[in-house]
This record gives structure tokens, sequence and C-alpha cells, in this order.
């Protein structure tokens, strides 16, 4: 497989640039600006008040087009930021424009308003932070964008919260018609640095048919009972680098799709993610292909899933490394998508209309997991999983909450929650499969759940399996 080698040597030249494994909380790293900037515009400049009661949507929108190329008070081509200095900065959706920085200094937040007509008409443009088919644009600063996540939340659970939803416009349907966080659609070299986002109501980051997109030195932190918080959404974009980001939600952290075109060149190091859904997950949004992704030096923290495949609409994906992990999942409960698995592959249809796509491709190299639940593979037929890779992996297998186990996840879709029994690797529907230097020990005696069975499959739908030195067996508590 010459193209997972040339990965194999990328993914080491990556490791070898880090020698550290990630802090739990990055770095907050001053970067130099770029010295084609023009200087700077502060909205206070405008009108703003900071105070966090009255809306500056206006001063901050003002500020935004004075500071923009486009303005005749403004050098064409350079960089000009728009500055927040400490205050709290209320706001309904500012646009933010080519060759524009948002620049929010330490002490300021953004926070974004709580009411539906804060907002554009369709849901689709939901964004307290919106760029739109722009240029050279971005966010530092050091300071914090707000979504007053708490405000939509109309009842709290310690499973799952109740969320206020505003599908009355007819825009959007179900539970997440709510206000994303931060969004760039259509843009070109976007660049997101030393700044915090937190409380978002839906999704936090997103990005959407955009190309060339830095990503570095940020923390996420959205409520871990809210559902669909994710952290950063990568949706139809190319050529995307995500570093030294902490992540810590309710829901996926890193999580590419493809709704309207492929995704390729995606690379993640150096990044911490704790989440009560999948750390790393692919979909469930795949019409599209994705190709050639790495994600390098990632710690895994109590999550509900480490790294996940949720194919379900008809794209394929092909040419992923995952290397230099620690990985630890837990149960946390049904409702949420997962049981706790370290690795989770599929491929099955989303429903009987669904096309069906394959996985190839893939390997796991250099991680540790300690997880409460084991590996599941599962193709289907007609979307097989092939050439997948396990090369020095170390899985642990201990069960230590309360929830119930014996069940096998395939939602959306598919089966559901199916009853079974424990394995510490499942595997259906797959044609070439190689374990190599893979260590597997599960706990027995007073365990919810015993552990008895270290790989379960079919011959007749699991064909070319290889196994060079692995070792499986049982350690005491």
């Amino acid at each position: 497989m010459p193209t997972l080698l040339l990965y194999y040597i990328l993914l080491h030249f990556l490791h070898s640039l880090s020698a550290t494994s990630p802090s739990p909380i990055p770095s907050t790293i001053q970067l130099p600006r770029p010295l084609s900037t023009t200087g700077a515009v502060s909205v206070t400049d405008f009108g703003a008040t900071g105070d966090g009661t009255h809306y500056d949507t206006h001063a901050i929108q003002s500020a935004i087009d004075a500071c923009s190329p486009s303005s005749p008070s403004s050098s064409t081509g350079a960089t000009c930021y728009v500055t927040f200095p400490p205050g709290k900065y209320l706001t309904a959706t500012v646009h933010l424009r080519s060759n524009v920085v948002l620049d929010i200094q330490p002490g300021a937040v953004v926070l974004g308003g709580p009411r539906i007509e804060d907002y554009p008409k369709e849901s689709s443009r939901w964004y307290v932070v919106l760029a739109e088919n722009a240029t050279d644009v971005g966010i530092t600063g050091g300071g914090t964008v707000d979504g007053n996540g708490h405000l939509f939340v109309e009842r709290f659970n310690s499973v799952k919260n109740v969320m206020v939803s505003w599908n009355a416009t007819g825009d959007c349907l179900g539970d997440e018609c709510r206000p994303r966080l931060v969004g760039f659609i259509g843009c070109t070299n976007v660049r997101v640095w030393n700044v915090t986002f937190t409380q978002p109501a839906y999704w936090c980051f997103h990005l959407v048919r955009c190309d060339n997109t830095q990503i570095h030195d940020i923390a996420i932190y959205g409520d871990f009972n809210t559902p669909n918080n994710d952290g950063i959404d990568i949706e139809d974009s190319n050529n995307t680098v995500i570093k030294r980001c902490h992540i810590d939600t309710g829901d996926d952290a890193i999580c590419p799709k493809t709704s309207n075109g492929p995704l390729y060149n995606l690379t993640a190091t150096d990044c911490w993610i704790r989440t009560k859904s999948s750390a790393i997950k692919f979909g469930s949004a795949s019409w599209f292909d994705f190709k050639g992704l790495v994600f390098d030096n990632i710690n895994i923290v109590d999550s509900h899933r480490g790294l996940g495949f949720q194919m379900r609409d008809g794209g394929n994906v092909s040419d992923v490394v995952f290397s230099n992990m620690n990985i630890s999942t837990r149960y946390y409960h049904p409702s949420w998508w997962g049981r706790a698995e370290p690795i989770y592959v599929t491929t099955c249809p989303r429903d009987s209309t669904s096309k069906k796509g394959y996985i190839s491709n893939l390997l796991f190299v250099n991680i540790t997991a300690h997880s409460e639940n084991g590996v599941f593979l599962s193709g289907c037929e007609g979307g097989m999983l092939s050439n997948l890779r396990f090369v020095n992996v170390n899985f642990t297998y201990r069960r230590w909450t309360n929830f119930d186990g014996g069940l096998i996840d395939y939602r959306p879709g598919c089966q559901g929650l199916v009853k079974h029994g424990a394995a510490g690797m499942i595997m259906e529907h797959i044609q070439g499969l190689e374990v190599e230097n893979v260590s597997m020990r599960w706990a027995s005696g007073g365990a919810k759940e015993e552990w008895d069975n270290p790989l379960e499959f079919r011959p007749s739908t699991v064909n070319n399996v290889s196994f060079l030195n692995f070792h499986s067996g049982v350690y005491a508590q």
C-alpha cells in the first residue's frame, strides 16, 4: 500500500516536530501579525459600550465595514484588525469581510444574542460571527466568543438537556434549530488562533466549502450535557490544519462531513479532547468522499467514543492515518450515540434509499486505549471495509461505570441498538485486515460485564486477515 506508506512517513515527520504530549490546556501564544497590516480600528470608536446589556451590533459591524479594503478609508489588499478592548459586547449576527481579522483582546467577550430576531432569516446563516465568500479572514486576540448557550436550555438534565428550538420558522425542523457560534462559508485563507469559544447553543466552529484554513492554539468549551454542541465541524472543506487545540464539549469534537462536495487534506495534531460523544467522527453526513487525512499526537480523555466513522449516505473514505494517541472511553448514557468504543468504523446505509459507501486504507499506529467496550469494525454488503491496519496498539478493557452494557450501536439508522455480548474486536464485512504488535487485555471478576472473547467474526464476511505478534489475556483488577 504505497499511499499508506507515504502517510506513515509523513506522520512520523509530524510527530518529530513535537517532542512532548499535548497539555490539557493549550499554551496562549501571541503570534506576530502579518506585515501587510494597515493597523486597527476599535469597536469603541464606533460607539460600542461593552456593557453586556446593550446591543453593540451596529458599532461592531460599522467597524468591520470601515476596516474592510472595500471601504474608502482602507488600503486595498492589506489586513485590518477590528479590536475589542476588555468588556462584554452583546451582539446579533455580525458579518466578517475579506482582509479583516477580529482582534478580541484578553478580557473581551463577544456575546451572542439569545433572540431569534438577532439572526438572519435563513437558519443556514444563524451564527454569532459569520464570514461568507471572504478571503484572508480570521479571529484572534486572546479573548472569548460566547454563544450564551445556557439561555437556550429549556430544562437542564444531567443526562441530556432539553433545548429551546426555533423550528416555528419553518426553515428548519426538529430540536436542532439553534444558532451556531462561528461560521466560515465559502472562504479562502482562514486563520483562527489564540482565542476561546464557549457556550455554543448548537455547533461551535463551522467550516463550509472553505479552502486553506489554519486553526491553532484555541480552546473550545461547550456544556457537557447540551446535544449538538460540536467542537469543530469541517464540511466540504479542503486543505485544513488544526493544531494545539483544547476541546471540551458535549458532542462530536472534530467532525469532518461531506454534504455537497468532497473533503481532502485535513491534518489535526497535538490536541486534547473530552466529549460526551465522539472525539473524532467522520459523518454521519457523508454523501461525498473523504481522502488524505492525518490525526497525530492526540489525547482523548473520558469520551463516549474515541475514533468513529458513520458512513451512511454513499460517500467513500480512503487514506486516513491515526497515530500516536492515548484514548480513554467510557459509557455515559444510551441517549448519546456510542457505547464506549475506542475505535468504531461502520458503513451501513442510513435507510433503504441510501447508497452504500466503502472505507479503505486506514492505518492505526502507536495507539494506547483504555475503554469500557471493544473495537467495532462493521462494513456491509456493497460497502466493505478494506485494507485496515493496526500497528503497535495496546487495548485495555474494563468496566467501571454502572450503565448497562451488552449493546452494539449502529445509529443513526441501520439497526439501531442491538443486544450483543462484549468482545475485544467485532468484525463484519471486511476484506483485508492486518494486525501487528497488538496487545489486548481485559479485566475479569466482579465486573458487570464479563470479557471472555478477544475476537469475533464470521469467516463468510471477513477475509484476508493477518495477525502478527498478537497477544490477548486477562489481568487482575
